[in-house]
């Protein structure tokens, strides 16, 4: 086996071993208006919940959120007034807004807090 092909299937092989991670995200919505929120990752096509739903929280209210996602991979939260998405958090609604603060890493058996402030 010549040296390129041993390199192309060890990249093959590291590609498909991500390894599975169970967190979780406690989102707190301090806002006086429901709130929508999905989780995106930037290292893949996912988005948490998925299927075209999204996490939404009561004003005044918390929800814990556990995801199943890969070891070492980057997720951002996207949040946004229910029913206004002109005002929103994080990623945005479409997952194209720029953040620093707004990204965290899939670890597993961790929990991240998200405080969704007005």
């Amino acid at each position: 086996m010549t040296l390129f092909r041993l390199a192309v299937l060890a990249a093959l092989v590291c590609a498909n071993s991500a390894e599975a991670a169970d967190m979780a995200f406690f989102v707190k919505n301090l806002r006086k208006e429901a709130v929508a929120v999905e989780l995106f990752s930037r290292d893949r096509e996912t988005v948490w919940p998925g299927n075209d739903k999204v996490f939404l929280i009561d004003p005044n209210s918390q929800k814990s959120v556990p995801l199943s996602c890969n070891q070492g991979e980057r997720i951002c939260y996207g949040a946004w007034v229910d029913g206004n998405d002109r005002i929103s958090a994080g990623v945005g609604p479409d997952n194209d807004q720029p953040c620093d603060t707004c990204c965290f890493i899939c670890v597993e058996h961790t929990t991240e807090t998200i405080d969704l402030v007005p």
